[in-house]
């Protein structure tokens, strides 16, 4: 394959970034974070103002998916995009891009007239967002070469989901009953303004080496197969599982799959580099990954629904209920950074897929919902697991990869993030509307109510938790470490700048 041309002038390559000082590579990791900041707290604020939006906007439980499918498919279609088109044309540009893009999408949603405006202009955010957590994370790779340097910055990287998750709900439940729902979207403004200054000011440009081609057929199947299926995932409930529109929508997604499959490795620079996935514990992220964040989105948004429409709480009070959850994401994940520097990423790995898993087991089996103390315990357990299993993920995907192709690697652990959330909303909120619609035939909900329509939904989440703890245990070995220095020395020469003299 021939090697890029840049005969105008020197391109800023791998090495630049980690001749930066301590000081300032500590600013970067801070301005990357401030990215990750916003990007999460608009999900998980956005959990606790669904109800009050669902009123205004006069929509169902299918519109109120929408609001938060429609910002995580974009993002999982385009973060492979964001990804490769960063390593080529400058990291620090596409991540400035991404800045305004999602800051101006932020005022859009706060302005919105109706649902059909708002999920228009949460796909503006979408697209915005793509380019920022990939690229932040690309960032990070090439600022803190050093392994545990690196796993003690992605720990911290990980451990602002954890803040998200703390301050979302509480920031989320106060301006709902303060300011009213439009607010939430607000706040991402100057936020997003500061870290366009910072990165401007400090943080230097770089390239890979080597970048991928443009890969504009992978990408419309890409796109395609997360659509079609999201579509009919969201829409089954009310049209039938058998309607012709779902089964339509079905083929769609099973054809463009296939075909992603056949096409990408006949492309000499694929959007989707499969041999990736001949390492163990980079396809066991991937898989990991969407389990735990489809736990996540199920989680939170049964859990919304659960606290204000059925037990009747304010939104600010609903957030104070899941403190409990969110403490224990902010106080573990970085815990799991360090763990994950010190010992590998396999013990936070096995004690997050057994916290998640028994936090579902307790809705399922016990209905935790009708018991205070068993809610807690829940919560708790959930906060834990979710918060160790962050740093794991992001350190299994990129590490074993050849650094010039650190965005590509970085882009399929967030995507794969993304569209866990995507289904794990998706795929909840479809069950729980079947079995809410059964309850409700049988005379309305309350919280036993409740607990027997979503214990489906449930028994789907503890069997994510025990699919991430089967899945680390398979893929954090030693054969499965075996398989990554394998797959690394086939892809290192791919990555290695050919002179151009």
């Amino acid at each position: 394959m021939p090697a890029p041309q840049h005969e105008s002038s020197p391109e800023p390559s791998e090495e630049a970034t980690p001749q930066c000082g301590p000081r300032r590579r500590m600013v970067i990791l801070g301005t990357c974070c401030m990215s990750l900041l916003i990007v999460s707290l608009d999900n998980t604020v956005l959990n606790v103002a669904l109800p009050s939006m669902q009123k205004e906007l006069h929509t169902t439980l299918a519109g109120m998916q929408w609001t938060i499918d429609a910002y995580t498919l974009v993002i999982a279609s385009l973060l492979m995009l964001a990804g490769s088109t960063a390593d080529r044309v400058g990291r620090r540009r596409v991540f400035k891009t991404g800045l305004v893009i999602f800051t101006l999408g932020s005022l859009l949603c706060s302005l919105a007239p109706n649902l059909e405006s708002l999920v228009a202009f949460r796909m503006v955010q979408a697209v915005g967002g793509s380019m920022l957590n990939p690229v932040a994370m690309s960032i990070i790779t090439n600022t803190f070469t050093d392994p545990r340097e690196r796993a003690r910055a992605i720990g911290v990287w990980g451990g602002v989901v954890g803040i998200s998750m703390a301050a979302g709900p509480l920031i989320g439940g106060l301006l709902v009953e303060t300011v009213g729902w439009r607010a939430i979207f607000l706040i991402n403004l100057p936020v997003g303004l500061t870290a366009f200054l910072l990165t401007w000011r400090f943080v230097p440009e770089s390239r890979a080496a080597k970048p991928r081609r443009p890969d504009p057929v992978g990408q419309l199947l890409v796109m395609a197969t997360l659509g079609a299926l999201t579509y009919a995932i969201i829409e089954a409930p009310a049209a039938g599982w058998t309607s012709p529109l779902i089964l339509s929508f079905a083929g769609v997604a099973v054809c463009a799959l296939t075909g992603l499959v056949l096409y990408e490795p006949r492309r000499p620079e694929p959007l989707i580099d499969l041999r990736f996935f001949r390492s163990a514990p980079f396809s066991g992220a991937t898989v990991i990954a969407v389990c735990a964040f489809g736990a996540l989105g199920g989680f939170l948004f049964m859990n919304t629904l659960f606290l204000q429409n059925v037990r009747d709480l304010s939104a600010l009070d609903a957030g104070l209920s899941m403190l409990p959850m969110a403490a224990l994401a902010f106080v573990c994940a970085p815990l799991s950074g360090r763990l994950v520097g010190a010992r590998g990423p396999r013990l936070p790995l096995l004690l997050a897929g057994t916290a998640i898993a028994a936090s579902g087991l307790l809705f399922a089996v016990f209905e935790a919902e009708t018991h205070t103390a068993l809610l807690f315990t829940g919560y708790v357990l959930f906060g834990a697991g979710f918060g160790l299993v962050n740093a794991p993920i992001t350190n299994t995907a990129v590490s074993g990869m050849p650094l010039a192709q650190s965005g590509v690697a970085a882009a399929v652990a967030s995507t794969s993030r993304q569209i866990g959330q995507t289904l794990g909303v998706a795929v909840i909120g479809a069950v729980l509307t079947a079995g809410a619609s059964s309850a409700t035939h049988r005379g309305g909900i309350d919280e036993a109510g409740f607990a027997a329509a979503s214990r489906p939904a449930w028994w789907i989440i503890a069997g994510l938790g025990f699919c991430v703890l089967v899945v680390g245990a398979l893929t954090s070995g030693e054969w499965a470490r075996g398989t990554a220095r394998r797959n690394a020395a086939r892809l290192e020469p791919a990555s290695v700048p050919q002179s151009t003299a």
